[in-house]
């Protein structure tokens, strides 16, 4: 006999209460295999189009994994020491930045500097707490991420459990599928397929966009001169993924630092406005609509809650999960709006059902409006 929705509510429920209080536990000692298959998710594509051109699936991963590493080696030797740097000097730049600022105010809106004025103490205050707090944040990330040791247990374990999901991505997602309940199990597949598409265009497209505008605003703001124009092109292109907020907060740095490096020289300005101008119109016109597509369906404020409330609950494991999980909770939502407008509750009309045959018992009585027969 067939589960009551009640009790499959209640089992489901239950296993999703379990798995969020793993996910709690656990913390950051499943950081690399959340990692791991992040990565193994994204790359799969990739693996699947080798191995339609003749390759085998442990020959694509092989291929996939040089390619990888190449790229990591290049990484390491030539950008990021240089974004350490850039973002190092940027935290200890922050006090004369300040007071550079502090300085041309004063000179054309004296009024507004006076000794000892709450603008004054504000940006005193703004430069300091940059210094210290920025400091900090680095030293801790690059000097302490709770020991040298899990920072190599981290390189080495993250490329390890990318190859492994990656070489069984399939026969995983077929063992998924006979587990399903065969009663749910084409609904399941439908919403999986669904939550594929969303992720896939948000993860794999707007991963691409991100890369794409990063590299060319820190090529570009580093070719035209700009102070630490390599570290804002990189926070830019990050942040690209919640729409809106990485050209504000690239474009808002970057045109900060030219109105203080090249002030009176306007053309420079422009040319740095122009680059973050083209960067967005390239975006908006034919980088996102060719990667992204239009079905991606999460909003921004939707994805600065979920990353807000994951990331206070289940730190940077939950940062990484943040997304994924609005993904899910987001098509998971519309299935079930859907399913309510379908309802009788949404419609308060009663289900008619399905039209019966003709009827065996005894012929209705039909009334006769004139008199009885004799």
């Amino acid at each position: 006999m067939a589960l009551q929705v009640s009790q499959q509510l209640k089992y489901w429920g239950i296993a999703a209460a379990i798995l969020v209080l793993l996910l709690w536990l656990l913390g950051d000692v499943i950081l690399p295999f959340v990692l791991g298959g992040a990565i193994a998710y994204i790359l799969d594509p990739l693996a699947d189009r080798l191995e339609r051109l003749g390759l085998s699936r442990a020959a694509s991963v092989a291929v996939i994994t040089v390619f990888s590493i190449l790229v990591f080696v290049l990484l390491i030797l030539l950008v990021i020491p240089t974004l350490v740097q850039q973002a190092t000097n940027l935290v200890e730049f922050a006090p004369e930045l300040f007071a550079r600022v502090y300085g041309a105010l004063d000179t054309r809106f004296p009024e507004l500097m006076a000794e000892g004025g709450a603008v004054q103490e504000q940006l005193a205050t703004i430069g300091a707490a940059i210094q210290e707090r920025g400091g900090a944040l680095i030293a801790a990330l690059f000097s302490s991420v709770s020991g040298l040791l899990n920072v190599v247990l981290l390189l080495v374990v993250v490329p390890v459990v990318s190859v492994y999901l990656l070489v069984d991505w399939d026969r995983m997602v077929a063992k998924v599928d006979e587990l399903l309940p065969r009663e749910h199990a084409p609904t399941i597949r439908r919403l999986g397929r669904e939550i594929d598409t969303t992720l896939a265009s948000f993860i794999r497209g707007q991963g691409l966009v991100c890369l794409i505008l990063g590299t060319w605003y820190a090529i570009a703001l580093a070719l035209v001169g700009l102070n630490f124009g390599l570290v804002i092109g990189a926070v830019a292109g990050f942040l690209t993924f919640i729409p809106y907020v990485g050209a504000l907060v690239g474009g808002g740095l970057a045109i900060g630092m030219a109105l203080v490096q090249f002030w009176g020289d306007w053309v420079w300005i422009l040319v740095v406005w122009a680059i973050f101008q083209s960067g967005q119109f390239v975006e908006g016109n034919i980088l996102t609509p060719k990667l992204v597509g239009s079905s991606v369906g999460l909003h921004p404020v939707w994805l600065l809650f979920a990353l807000s409330v994951f990331g206070a609950l289940f730190g940077f494991v939950g940062l990484l999960a943040a997304v994924p999980v609005a993904a899910v909770i987001g098509v998971i939502a519309r299935f079930g709006v859907d399913r309510y407008k379908d309802s009788q509750l949404y419609t308060g009309t009663p289900e008619t059902g399905p039209a019966t045959g003709p009827t065996t018992g005894p012929a209705p009585v039909v009334a006769h409006s004139g008199p009885p027969a004799p």
